[in-house]
């Protein structure tokens, strides 16, 4: 089966996030099986021309073109949006990481205009909004893609009401429930040496990173050696870390390394004894997955959409606000706890969020498709 997967923006800081993580985990899982998966989305930040595989992934990636001043919804191609209609004739199936932009937008219309079946997955992007760019695209394409699709994919019960919401009257295509997984990854010893606590996604509001800052001193208290590492490509919130850190005092403590590739976020999960995210409303964060997946327990937010996840398998622990991240933490670091959250934890990815379960499910909806 030729399938061809559409997602935002690659970049070499992964700017773009879980989206472009979840894509290129299903297209290596298809591949394995002897599917022929391909990647199609903007690039930007790499030297040179794009590259023309990504992570093993046969890709065709357009140099990114700013046209509006809207984030990544303001960016495009013109050789995206003149070669879509000829790319997606190429697939069996076209499967759309869907956001309000100007490349999944193009690629999903392209497909319902070649009658190629289309299966769509949001990842809680397309949510209701009052903002009047998120209006015009809901009635210029949104609402259509929506409704026409063969399928569309959501992660949580409150995901698929939102994507009811904006798709309206007369509703939305046939909705299937598809977790993301996480590769299996082979054991380990626990991290040696002193307390290593690890925040690795994109610093934006909603994902506060502060938090983990502010709830440094607290941890330190009871390991003074204790060593904070906030990772990830800035958007917005770098500023306010690093300002807090001085205040703090805490600059010989947390470490700001920027944005990490992939085989850099393994080792940085691998090192840490705990990974936090204390994020908002966070749908089914990838880094949440992956820093269980190789046994480093988590602690997030009561609104992180694998909380009560975490919670009943015992896979780190979850809390109310950010006053419950240092406790948590604290109670994490006791070694007997630590080593059965940790066991907990590899258990629950490979039990509930392993590659073969998405995949069989994914495959059963191409194959109805």
């Amino acid at each position: 089966m030729r399938v061809l997967h559409a997602v935002t923006l690659h970049s070499p800081t992964h700017a773009f996030g879980g989206p472009v993580r979840v894509a290129l985990n299903l297209c290596k899982g298809l591949r394995e099986r002897g599917h022929d998966a391909r990647l199609t989305a903007l690039a930007d930040g790499f030297p040179g021309s794009p590259p023309t595989e990504v992570e093993g992934v046969p890709a065709r990636l357009h140099p990114a073109r700013r046209v509006l001043p809207f984030g990544f919804s303001g960016l495009t191609s013109p050789s995206l949006l003149a070669g879509a209609r000829r790319l997606v004739r190429q697939a069996d199936v076209v499967h759309v990481h869907l956001a309000r932009d100007l490349v999944t937008l193009p690629v999903a219309l392209a497909a319902l205009r070649a009658g190629r079946p289309l299966v769509l997955q949001t990842h809680g992007m397309v949510d209701p909004s009052g903002r009047r760019s998120a209006r015009v695209l809901d009635a210029v394409a949104v609402r259509r893609v929506l409704r026409e699709a063969t399928a569309v994919l959501h992660l949580t019960a409150r995901e698929l009401r939102d994507l009811e919401a904006v798709a309206g009257a007369p509703g939305l295509a046939p909705a299937v429930r598809l977790v993301n997984g996480v590769p299996a990854q082979p054991g380990g010893p626990a991290p040696a040496g002193a307390p290593r606590i690890l925040y690795a996604a994109r610093l934006q509001a909603r994902k506060r990173p502060v938090d983990l800052v502010e709830a440094a001193p607290a941890i330190l208290a009871r390991h003074p050696d204790a060593t904070f590492v906030v990772a990830g490509p800035d958007e917005g919130e770098l500023a306010a870390v690093r300002r807090r850190i001085g205040e703090l005092g805490l600059a010989d403590r947390v470490s700001c390394p920027g944005a990490l590739d992939g085989a850099r976020m393994t080792e940085e999960l691998r090192a840490a004894h705990v990974y936090v995210l204390p994020a908002v409303d966070e749908p089914f964060p990838m880094s949440v997955l992956e820093s269980m997946a190789v046994g480093t327990p988590v602690v997030v937010t009561g609104s992180n959409g694998l909380a009560r996840d975490v919670g009943r398998a015992g896979a780190g622990r979850v809390v109310a606000g950010p006053e419950g991240i240092a406790p948590a933490v604290l109670d994490l670091l006791e070694p007997d706890t630590r080593r059965e959250a940790s066991a907990a934890a590899r258990n629950l990815t490979a039990e509930t969020f392993s590659m073969d379960a998405v995949l069989g499910t994914l495959l059963d909806v191409y194959e109805r498709a």
